[in-house]
């Protein structure tokens, strides 16, 4: 980007499925297309273990949403080497993507893809406690497989692109 050019911040809210905002910060934008948006944000908690890294306050995420699929995407760059530590997914309902805001609703499951192409599911349990109908369960579902299909073609080539 050149150094002229503006910056445009863009809201994220993540929802739940009674559609109530239960988090909210801004990114920067990267990329935009018709069915995409693609962000640069900071984490901004407290360093925090999680499976086999360190979330450390500053690291950088490239979060990919899609307007299209029924989850996102969290690059995660450690804010010290640049190094991607992995990435955490999201499954949910397919972005809404307006002017100035992206906003999605969380269905609980997540998907950790370690570096080395290593997958977790989380949250299953938090999941089937959900009340949903059984189109966004289904919808869910359908976007955790595609995303295990994803990784599992890109295992032996993760570089870090999208």
């Amino acid at each position: 980007m050149k150094t002229s050019e503006a910056v445009l911040r863009i809201k994220v809210q993540k929802k739940i499925p009674s559609g109530e905002v239960v988090y909210e910060y801004e990114g920067d934008l990267l990329h935009r297309d018709e069915n995409s948006v693609t962000l640069e944000a900071l984490f901004t908690r407290d360093d925090m273990p999680f499976m086999d890294v360190v979330f450390k306050k500053d690291d950088r995420f490239v979060e990919y949403y899609y307007a299209d699929r029924w989850y996102n995407i969290f690059e995660i760059h450690d804010r010290g080497d640049g190094k991607i530590k992995g990435w955490y997914c999201n499954i949910g309902m397919p972005a809404v993507i307006e002017d100035g805001v992206v906003s999605y609703v969380d269905l609980a499951l997540d998907l950790w893809v370690s570096v080395n192409g290593n997958q977790t599911v989380l949250d299953e349990d938090e999941f089937e406690t959900l009340e949903l109908s059984e189109d966004l369960r289904a919808g869910a579902l359908k976007g955790l497989d595609e995303l295990k299909k994803l990784f599992a073609q890109r295992r032996s080539t993760l570089k870090g692109t999208m």
